[in-house]
């Protein structure tokens, strides 16, 4: 029956997305070892909220293919919050303070499978990376990617950059919000092919060598809001100042001239830089910070 709706133009068959634990074709080929990480946690805010879950899948890519190869290290565990898990949270997961009482990551097995990686990505790597390094900080020792801002999901024709939406585009539906079959969801969507025919794994590891921007709009006049707006820069209410992400050097150049021409006018003006690299990116660590006179 399902075959034969797959064939019919008006109906779309999903399947269960079934974990890989072993992609094969490992032949002593040039090869990366990513960690595709996950977490489920008690609250949004690392500062005052704690991990519940954590899961991770450790698997070689071929750097010719951008493909995994080889076996898959699967590492997941609950952890005690110390704290009651809040009611909207266990609705969201399904974990609830009876499966994580007592319960504690094994801090030695996760600093040896992340030493021994060179790229640990994250679908929001901004949410995960500061629980995790305030939790473990080996992982504070290595370069990200984050699949979710280091991919131009609606540039690739995509409808959404969600996860869950996603894997359905490729013909997969899971029960999200747990850690490690949202793992296993993001390595399958990273190895499939991207409009230039690299898959996401091979654009992540080509990303993590290089520095991305934020650029800060200092002094931009209060009649330029509604194009910087337009542009897609955000409003720091705290900095009181516009701010952007720019993910190269020439992107940048572009930026400032544009700033120059459309804000301020032709007149001498300066702007923040804070220089981002794999190191430090979706951390809440600082990056290096310059002026650039335009």
């Amino acid at each position: 029956m399902a075959a034969a709706l797959d064939q019919h133009p008006d109906f779309r068959v999903l399947r269960r997305l079934q974990p890989v634990a072993d992609y094969g074709g490992l032949h002593g080929q040039a090869t990366r070892r990513v960690i595709v990480l996950d977490t489920e946690t008690t609250g949004l805010d690392s500062k005052s909220e704690a991990i519940i879950e954590l899961a991770m899948l450790s698997v070689l890519v071929d750097v010719a293919t951008g493909q995994p190869v080889g076996p898959v290290t699967i590492y997941e565990s609950f952890e005690d919050p110390g704290k009651p898990i809040p009611p909207q949270i266990t609705d969201i997961t399904g974990i609830d303070d009876s499966m994580v009482q007592g319960q504690r990551i094994d801090d030695a097995a996760v600093t040896a499978l992340v030493q021994a990686a060179d790229l640990v990505v994250a679908h929001n790597a901004g949410f995960d990376r500061p629980f995790v390094e305030a939790r473990l900080p080996v992982f504070a020792t290595k370069a990200w990617g984050c699949s979710f801002q280091g991919i131009d999901w609606k540039k690739e024709g995509s409808g959404s950059a969600k996860l869950e939406f996603l894997a359905s585009e490729r013909g997969w539906f899971y029960d999200a919000h747990r850690a490690q079959v949202d793992c296993h969801a993001l390595l399958q969507v990273l190895s499939s092919p991207l409009s230039d025919g690299q898959t996401g794994l091979a654009r992540l590891l080509a990303g993590a060598g290089q520095t991305r921007y934020k650029l800060r709009a200092v002094g931009a006049p209060f009649e330029s809001k509604d194009k910087l707006k337009a542009r897609g820069y955000r409003w720091d209410g705290e900095g009181r100042v516009w701010w952007c992400s720019l993910a190269s050097d020439d992107l940048l150049d572009a930026e400032c001239d544009w700033l120059r021409a459309e804000v301020y006018g032709q007149r001498r003006a300066r702007v923040q830089l804070e220089a981002l690299d794999s190191g430090v990116q979706f951390s809440v660590r600082p990056g290096q910070q310059t002026d650039r006179e335009l």
